[in-house]
């Protein structure tokens, strides 16, 4: 069960891309984890937050990582991503944007408000899919990549999916 408004709600679950998991839903279309919530905003609009976890890069690989190559991966992932909304369809200001370690992992946060729940949805997917993809287009060479990461390179690269790789797919 959600706890988002019914409307919103509503447009969620009928998108394959969306599964209601824990306060909202988890976008099934990425090997990240994608999830977005919402709750009533002011006036029609409705505010949506979305938060997608990445691994740090040196979680991704099997090397140690030096702290200048992942403190300057770090603040080129961040600075990218910002531009997340210009991949949009709709103009999306947004309310709030966060970066931060957790960990092993990287958590990226959007939060914004929008009337039309069809088009928050888009929003929100596309957020995610930027997010990856911004990931994979910043992978350093020269490192064993391992696990989820591995994984989206092998993809981008044959296609397919072997579980460990070195390299970037250009």
């Amino acid at each position: 069960m959600t706890d988002v408004p019914d409307d919103v709600a509503d447009v969620f679950d009928a998108r394959e891309t969306f599964v209601p998991g824990g306060s909202g839903y988890v976008v099934e279309t990425t090997s990240f984890e994608g999830h977005v919530t919402a709750s009533e905003g002011e006036k029609w609009r409705t505010d949506y937050e979305v938060t997608v976890r990445a691994p740090t890069l040196q979680a991704a690989t099997a090397d140690d990582v030096g702290p200048a190559v992942r403190d300057g991966w770090f603040e080129t992932f961040e600075r990218r991503l910002e531009d997340a909304p210009k991949a949009t369809r709709v103009a999306v200001d947004l309310d709030d944007y966060t970066v931060e370690e957790d960990g092993e992992e990287v958590v990226v946060t959007y939060r914004f408000s929008l009337g039309g729940e069809r088009e928050a949805a888009d929003v929100a997917k596309t957020f995610v899919e930027y997010v990856e993809g911004t990931y994979v287009e910043g992978i350093v060479p020269g490192y064993d990549y391992v696990g989820v990461v591995a994984d989206l390179l092998s993809a981008a690269s044959t296609g397919g999916s072997e579980g460990s790789r070195g390299g970037t797919p250009l």
